[in-house]
């Protein structure tokens, strides 16, 4: 009975968490809309959050998350992604990932 419990309850927290980012997502929308810069930012953070506590819901360790980032990062910094021919976006986001 306790280990159905628990795994109700884990699932409802996925649940959860799920609609957390869609409400995040929402408010950044609403952020950029409004042209505010301190909503934005915390609609961005809050989202980030949310999204490393799902992924370790859902069995994906904080740090394999940030490795997949750089894997991913690197590829496309590689493959000569445009925001990094425009802006060397993928390249800085990169090294302020590595330097953490």
């Amino acid at each position: 009975m306790q280990r159905e419990l628990d795994v109700a309850k884990r699932a409802k927290v996925i649940e959860w968490l799920k609609t957390e980012v869609v409400d995040h997502i929402s408010r950044l929308f609403k952020a950029l809309w409004e042209g505010s810069t301190t909503r934005v930012t915390d609609s961005l953070a809050s989202l980030i959050v949310s999204s490393y506590i799902l992924g370790r819901r859902l069995g994906v360790s904080y740090q394999e998350l940030d490795d997949t980032i750089l894997d991913k990062l690197k590829k496309h910094r590689q493959e000569g992604h445009q925001l990094e021919d425009w802006y060397q976006d993928i390249s800085t986001l990169e090294e302020h990932m590595r330097k953490r």
